[in-house]
């Protein structure tokens, strides 16, 4: 390995609920498009949709749920959640930092929070790699997953029969 690769998935969803009050009643789903991959080479874009990396075709979707919210000081959170990639279901534990509030141009209460954590990828089903001639290998185990969200608050609506 002579450098990182950098990537992001441009389409996703994602759902959730932030109790303030109690983070614990807190809950997050996420879904990405596994095709939505772009590192901004063509090439590697094609091989890591292939059956080596995240065989797309089979598993189109990469998701993850929270199952425990848990805050740390006034402005960051311990969330630990079931990642599913590639058909293998693992828990991830990962910090989240309040980066703030703020209402933007269109009237929208928005949230944003940055974090990240490193995830082992053979652990998850992806354990394609290409021995080095100098020695070594081209790819990594190890893969730091970096997450900034910017969510948009959606009133609760309230029904009576």
């Amino acid at each position: 390995m002579v450098t990182k690769v950098r990537g992001s998935f441009d389409e996703l969803h994602g759902t959730g609920y932030l109790d303030a009050e109690d983070p614990g009643n807190s809950h997050f789903q996420l879904t990405i498009k596994a095709t939505s991959i772009d590192t901004r080479n063509a090439d590697r874009d094609a091989h890591l949709r292939s059956n080596d990396f995240f065989s797309m075709d089979e598993y189109p979707e990469i998701t993850f749920a929270s199952t425990n919210v848990e805050p740390l000081s006034e402005t960051s959170y311990r969330v630990t959640g079931d990642l599913t990639l590639k058909g293998v279901t693992k828990p991830i534990t990962f910090d989240l930092e309040h980066t703030g509030n703020v209402i933007d141009p269109w009237g929208n209460a928005r949230i944003g929070f940055e974090g990240s954590t490193s995830v082992n990828r053979k652990d998850r089903g992806v354990s394609w790699n290409l021995a080095l001639e100098a020695g070594g290998v081209l790819v990594s185990e190890n893969v730091t997953l970096e997450f900034e969200i910017s969510a948009v608050r959606i009133p609760r609506v309230a029904f009576a029969a």
